[in-house]
């Protein structure tokens, strides 16, 4: 049997998983089924990085031991996996005893082989990216200090006496090796981005550090970590075996492909395959570098309040949604944006109207005119060939793209034949065959409409497995999978019993839509009230707050309220304004006339008792006592209160 080997970077555990974080995994998962389902033995793995100085950090601000924060956090991951049903092979942690073992093996090799030395590192080291960086890679903020070029954070500038590994000495073997194989880095653009740091000349790598000990420690030298990074890369051939179990390891290795951020790419591309080179042993296929994704427009992160666990999208649309959304509207490879009124574009047009609607539609003609048994097809005309046709071709074209990791390219494929089905189903009008008791052509129609439908759901089994698995046991089908790629036509069994149950995908209601991450925005503000019931917000929702003393000129009760007054102001630069406050119990009209009080200047107008209020003055108020708040000095009108 063919293999494939996939994997996705191992996720460090100083956070938890996000939407972000879930998408690597979700796009391996996607490959590894499809894979699977054209015949290969697949092993896809995936894990967590669980050492080094942030995860020390990150331990110390929660006041608890580094490997039960791991413990903890490595265990959302993997219940977060489970949840999403990705069919990972095996879940890797760096702090499995075995995987230890191999990477101090690991380095000893390269030790053995020359490739390692101890000197001094004086240079830059970022400890959120684990990352050291060149003088000349560094960048400059506007306070004149170094930050670094990944993540814009302070670098920190770090002298120890450190073990070196000699990159520089691969520069050439790599060069060579991109030139032999020209998609060994994916997308084109990004290998573009190694040759260019490839041909400017490789620096030797400081791999161990001495100012903490979390971490695996060099072999006879423990005063030393290995450098995270390194530790890290190892898992990719620790997890099958190396130098444990010599028949799985030789089974698996070299990887077809590693799907990582784009952000890691030079580890990946450069650093690993030096390490594999270093050490003797053959370079993965593939890495594949894809971009970052962000959330309705903005970077992930927690204080945005966007940093959202992925089982909430999956609770609110459905598992397959999200899967089918993430791949068709973000391309493999480049940036792209998670936006949920897109996504419900997506489930309402898409899965609902399309797909779900052509199955709800088809197998209700097939319940109401052939006893909800699927019928056997009479004569084949032409527009039965051009549907068949149409199916031959889309295949083709389907691995070709699948193969090349181009799925939004095979999903736009798959939705063209659909189109293609919807199109064969009304040109041929199967409810007025029924009408006219036209029940052989009836039959065929409804045969190969339903057959089209199962064929899709087949190629469609990767992105979306449930309402897949739903298509086959509502068609009463248990021919393999796979069958559908092998056999012609007719694949489809007749004499089987159709269910015709709820729609496949429900639609959401428009006029009633509220977007998860502004939901969550509300509960976050619910669960900060103090116990004195105040809603905290942030310093930058504060700023938004246009405050000015105004001087009122003239002041009136509205007619027919006994509350109302309506107040002329002078704001000073910005002119005069007419605002209406509900404080006629507490305050006569002319004493008010002279008073320096303080308003609200942006806020939108409003009508009370039909007369426009273009601000809001600010009050006291305690049981039934209410008072204006003014200045202690004398200011002019329009000043801005800070």
């Amino acid at each position: 049997m063919k293999k494939f080997y996939i994997t996705t970077p191992i996720y460090y555990v100083n956070s938890e998983p996000h939407i972000g974080s879930a998408y690597t995994t979700i796009i391996g998962d996607i490959i590894a089924r499809y894979k699977r389902l054209t015949g290969y033995d697949v092993f896809y793995l995936t894990g967590t990085d669980e050492h080094g100085q942030k995860i020390l950090q990150a331990a110390k601000e929660k006041g608890k031991d580094p490997q039960l924060l791991c413990d903890e956090l490595s265990e959302k991951f993997k219940k977060l996996w489970e949840d999403l049903n990705i069919t990972n092979d095996y879940f890797i942690r760096t702090t499995d005893p075995n995987h230890m073992k191999t990477v101090q093996l690991f380095v000893s090799k390269m030790l053995e082989n020359g490739d390692i030395y101890k000197g001094i590192y004086k240079g830059w080291y970022c400890v959120p990216c684990e990352t050291y960086w060149n003088e000349e890679e560094i960048e400059i903020d506007e306070n004149e200090k170094q930050v670094c070029p990944s993540c814009g954070r302070p670098l920190n500038f770090v002298e120890e006496e450190n073990y070196f590994f000699r990159l520089s000495k691969y520069t050439e073997p790599l060069l060579n090796h991109f030139k032999n194989n020209p998609d060994f880095v994916e997308p084109e653009f990004r290998k573009n981005e190694m040759l260019k740091i490839l041909e400017s000349g490789l620096k030797d790598l400081s791999i161990t550090r001495t100012t903490f000990n979390w971490g695996i420690l060099m072999p006879n030298d423990p005063k030393h970590v290995i450098y995270v990074w390194v530790d890290a890369l190892i898992n990719y051939i620790s997890a099958i075996g190396y130098e444990r179990d010599e028949e799985t390891f030789n089974k698996w290795w070299p990887a077809d492909v590693h799907l990582i951020g784009k952000e890691i790419n030079r580890f990946h591309s450069i650093i690993w395959p030096a390490m594999l080179m270093s050490v003797g042993l053959p370079l993965p296929k593939k890495i594949f570098a894809h971009g970052w994704l962000t959330v309705n427009g903005q970077k992930i992160s927690k204080s945005l309040g966007n940093a959202i666990d992925p089982r909430e999208f999956v609770k609110k649309y459905g598992n397959d949604v999200i899967r089918y959304y993430l791949t068709r509207d973000i391309v493999f490879g480049k940036d792209g944006d998670f936006s949920e009124e897109n996504l419900v574009q997506r489930l309402n047009s898409d899965l609902a109207n399309d797909y779900g609607n052509l199955l709800h539609r088809t197998v209700a003609m097939v319940v109401k005119n052939f006893d909800s048994i699927i019928p056997k097809p009479e004569e084949i005309l032409e527009t039965d060939k051009i549907l068949i046709e149409h199916f031959e071709n889309l295949l083709n074209k389907y691995y070709a793209y699948m193969d090349s990791f181009k799925l939004t390219y095979a999903l736009e494929e798959i939705w063209s034949y659909i189109g293609n089905i919807n199109k064969y189903f009304d040109e041929n009008k199967p409810w007025i065959l029924a009408k006219e008791g036209n029940k052989k052509r009836l039959a065929t129609v409804l045969y190969n409409t339903l057959e089209a439908i199962l064929r899709v759901a087949t190629l469609l089994m990767p992105f979306m497995p449930d309402s897949s698995n739903e298509v086959y046991k509502r068609l009463s089908q248990n021919v393999k999978p796979s069958e559908v790629f092998e056999k012609k036509w007719n694949v489809l069994k007749s004499g089987q019993k159709v269910t015709h149950g709820k729609p496949l995908f429900n639609k959401i209601d428009l006029s009633k839509f509220e977007k998860i991450a502004v939901k969550k925005e509300k509960q976050d503000l619910q669960k900060q009230n103090t116990e004195e019931g105040v809603v905290l917000i942030s310093f930058d929702e504060f700023k938004k707050i246009d405050l000015r003393v105004a001087e009122i000129l003239e002041a009136e009760k509205i007619k027919k309220s006994e509350k109302l007054i309506k107040l002329l102001i002078d704001l000073g630069e910005l002119g005069k304004r007419q605002i209406v406050a509900g404080i006629a119990k507490y305050y006569n009209p002319n004493e008010l006339i002279g008073k320096k009080i303080v308003i609200v200047a942006n806020l939108k107008p409003a009508k009370l008792m039909g007369v426009e209020s273009q601000g809001m003055l600010l009050a006291a108020k305690i049981n039934d006592k209410l008072t204006l708040l003014t200045v202690d000095n004398d200011i002019e009108p329009g000043a801005k209160i800070s």
